[in-house]
């Protein structure tokens, strides 16, 4: 294993541009984390709300924690609560919220599925460069040993595992993010629709 410095100049512009990449992949992974934890704790607060709703049947402890967090969500909450329109419309504008929500917080995550789609890409692009640039210096150097070549086999592992190591994070992060934005979808729906179900049907408007 050579020194750091020595497998920069061995990976060369590649593993520079995938250094880069990862560094951003690394930032939006922990922006991302800090973003869902707080979403996370945000519904472990509401599901403590509904256990009282459910319990009690009234309104107001899931009415004051909304007014207390800031949330798109207790947005939605509060306007299905005070809402003055019928239940098949509370149900529509939930459901078209939740969709916008959800895809609000959702929306910085696909870069990383991007990265991991890329990535590898690039990496095996350095590998292509550094087999050529090893069969090259071979045949430059005609009659001479391994080492000849070593520079451009090196390039091109280097690159390979770079490729390697900036999209699996990227990827396995990715599915977690999504898999918990379709959990706060379903927590939100669930808690929209339990709302609906309790509150008192709206007369239609005349005329209508």
């Amino acid at each position: 294993m050579g020194t750091f410095s020595e497998i920069i100049k061995a990976g060369g512009v590649i593993l520079i541009i995938l250094a880069c990449v990862s560094v951003y992949s690394i930032s939006v992974i922990l922006e991302r984390l800090y973003t869902f934890r707080r979403i996370a704790k945000y519904y472990d607060g509401l599901r403590q709300k509904m256990n009282i709703f459910r319990k009690s049947g009234d309104t107001t402890a899931v009415r004051d924690y909304c007014l207390n967090e800031e949330s798109p969500a207790s947005a939605i909450i509060l306007s299905v609560i005070n809402s003055r329109t019928s239940k098949a419309e509370k149900r529509e504008f939930a459901g078209r919220s939740t969709d916008k929500y959800i895809t609000d917080i959702s929306s910085r995550i696909s870069i990383l599925a991007t990265i991991g789609s890329v990535c590898p890409f690039v990496g095996l692009f350095g590998t292509v460069l550094g087999v050529m640039r090893a069969f090259r210096d071979l045949s430059l150097s005609a009659g001479a040993g391994p080492s000849v070549v070593a520079l451009g086999i090196s390039e091109a592992l280097v690159n390979t595992a770079a490729g390697l190591f900036v999209a699996v994070p990227a990827v396995v992060f990715y599915n977690w993010f999504a898999n918990k934005a379709n959990d706060f979808s379903s927590d939100l729906n669930w808690t929209a629709e339990q709302l609906i179900e309790a509150l008192p049907e709206v007369p239609a408007r005349p005329g209508i």
